[in-house]
């Protein structure tokens, strides 16, 4: 009961939330500053999700060469400096990842 209690709560903040910023009659406007602050936060978000993917393998921190994840990253980041493209990075570092694990 408190399970579904809880995730009935989270979703009905998550709505509010998104509702406030997407519902164009409420009078809601930013100022530059919170919207530069804002679009730090997907890069932020996403780097807090792969981290640990990357850096952490059988709950230690390897950042050895042996880290196939790691590899995967490094030749990720590579990729897409110099490509600018993302399906062609996305592709081509899961079949790097895949080939070195």
């Amino acid at each position: 009961m408190l399970f579904w209690l809880l995730m009935l709560g989270m979703a009905a903040l998550v709505f509010a939330s998104r509702y406030l910023f997407l519902e164009p009659r409420l009078p809601l406007k930013l100022n530059e500053e919170v919207l530069r602050l804002l679009s730090y936060s997907a890069p932020a978000v996403l780097a807090a999700v792969i981290a640990p993917l990357v850096f952490v393998h059988q709950e230690q921190v390897d950042i050895s060469t042996d880290n196939p994840y790691l590899l995967g990253a490094v030749a990720a980041i590579g990729l897409m400096l110099i490509t600018r493209n993302t399906l062609l990075t996305a592709t081509l570092s899961m079949g790097l990842f895949l080939w070195i694990s």
